[in-house]
């Protein structure tokens, strides 16, 4: 056995299995698979860290670009109150423009609150009368 080992070159780490007892092979495989483990743990340490870089500043791009957007919006908002004024005076135009996006903004506002409350209570109800059945359902097949 020793010569197959002497071939492939583990014949060192076969003369140490020959030589160490159970033992002490156990001790120096738990000593191992600690390392392992250890090793492992930092590793994906490292990993989670450069992950959650990325994931930051993409957040802050995000961040970045919903501002560019909303003074886009304003600009945007700004040129259909001048464009108006050429028409209108500018208070008025102002005003128009005011008062149409108040009302989409309290539009919006009433469909967001009749789809939380469509939402509510935030109680899993159909998993809880699964739950009761299943449970009911142990009950009687343990008084069988």
């Amino acid at each position: 056995m020793s010569e197959a080992y002497e071939a492939t070159g583990l014949s060192g780490a076969a003369d140490r299995v020959d030589e160490e007892s159970t033992g002490q092979l156990v001790s120096h495989f738990s000593q191992d698979v600690s390392a392992l483990v250890r090793d492992e743990l930092r590793l994906a340490q490292v990993e989670i860290s450069e992950k959650a870089k990325k994931a930051g500043l993409g957040a802050g791009m995000f961040g970045a670009a919903g501002l560019l957007g909303l003074y886009g919006v304003g600009t945007l908002i700004a040129t259909v109150i001048l464009a108006l004024a050429l028409v209108l005076p500018a208070w008025l135009a102002a005003l128009i423009v005011s008062a149409v996006l108040l009302a989409v903004a309290g539009l919006v506002a009433l469909l967001g609150k009749k789809r939380v409350t469509a939402a509510s209570p935030p109680i899993p109800e159909r998993t809880m009368d699964n739950l009761k059945r299943d449970v009911d359902s142990v009950r009687r097949h343990q008084g069988e």
